[in-house]
């Protein structure tokens, strides 16, 4: 059996759980999620617990039972408690502001960088500290928005300016020494 696969999914009380077939959707106090499952495995509800089953032990249904389990846990977590993901942005004249429902990054280019948000994800810009908090249901659209705001400007090795997670940690290279 897969470790992270037999370990039963806890169906809190505030969560709604409805197996339609290999379509499971999960609703909460946050929100509502669903995803279809892979046809080889199945899940049912046994005892408040969600479990994930597979048919035998062929290598693709292993690998296929323990994500099936990560997935519909995350959908659990992400429904009951959602998910935050914070940035800092750091460099003298780097700052980010929200205009409307779109976030406006100042990062050091000769232009704005302008980005339109994803539907079911929100963020709050804290001015004083520049930080970008990106709040969410679904936790693999709150990592890749994070991960795209990132990617605007990443942390550089000499000064450690750009955008990085808050509890990212960037070694800075010592640059380079006058020669005698």
């Amino acid at each position: 059996m897969s470790r992270v696969g037999k370990n039963p999914i806890p169906i809190p009380k505030d969560a709604k759980v409805k197996i339609d077939g290999g379509h499971i959707t999960i609703s909460g106090p946050k929100g509502e999620l669903s995803r279809d499952i892979y046809p080889t495995i199945s899940a049912a509800i046994e005892d408040g617990n969600l479990i994930v089953t597979r048919p035998n032990d062929l290598k693709k249904n292993r690998a296929l039972h323990g994500l099936t389990r990560a997935l519909l846990n995350n959908m659990m977590v992400g429904v009951t408690t959602g998910y935050i993901r914070k940035l800092k942005i750091i460099g003298v004249g780097y700052r980010a502001e929200m205009k409307g429902s779109r976030l406006v990054l100042s990062l050091g280019y000769s232009h704005p960088i302008v980005m339109a948000l994803p539907e079911g994800v929100a963020i709050t810009v804290e001015p004083k500290e520049n930080v970008i908090k990106i709040e969410g249901i679904d936790k693999e659209l709150v990592g890749q928005t994070a991960a795209k705001i990132r990617s605007f400007r990443k942390p550089e090795p000499y000064k450690g300016k750009g955008v990085r997670y808050i509890d990212e940690l960037v070694r800075t290279k010592a640059g380079k020494t006058a020669g005698v």
